[in-house]
């Protein structure tokens, strides 16, 4: 199994772009397959955008973590405004946003959030074998 990947970005709507490039060279190297690269890179966008979005604390941090275990590819995005956890919405059809945790609802395999001492953390999960579509984790892993 490949070493868990952590790191951290500003919350400034330039990060977001910082936090993909980062994740598909994770996964590029990782050896995951590119139609599930590009999901989890999508969902990192839109979890990282949440969190510069919503988060309420000065020069916060956000956290971004990818680990790989057995099947699993696990993405974690943690900011520091733990008091106002994620909610999923319905939108109306000429709303400009509040898609975000229904495309990750809609792409993750399972999803959620969980609140630390200091921090809020949105997680989604995929499933890398037995999945409809998808490709087996490469024996070099």
């Amino acid at each position: 199994m490949p070493a868990p990947q952590t790191f951290r970005i500003a919350s400034r709507r330039q990060s977001v772009s910082v936090a993909r490039r980062r994740v598909r060279s994770t996964l590029s190297g990782w050896g995951v397959p590119a139609e599930l690269t590009y999901c989890v890179t999508l969902l990192t966008s839109e979890l990282v955008t949440n969190a510069v979005t919503h988060c309420r604390v000065s020069h916060a941090l956000i956290e971004v973590a990818l680990t790989l275990h057995g099947p699993d590819l696990t993405l974690e995005v943690s900011d520091p405004d733990r008091d106002r956890p994620p909610r999923l919405r319905r939108t109306g059809p000429d709303e400009e946003g509040g898609r975000g945790l229904a495309l990750v609802a809609e792409l993750a395999d399972a999803w959620g959030h969980r609140q630390g001492p200091y921090t809020k953390c949105v997680w989604a999960r995929f499933t890398l074998t037995g999945h409809p579509g998808r490709v087996d984790v490469p024996t070099g892993l």
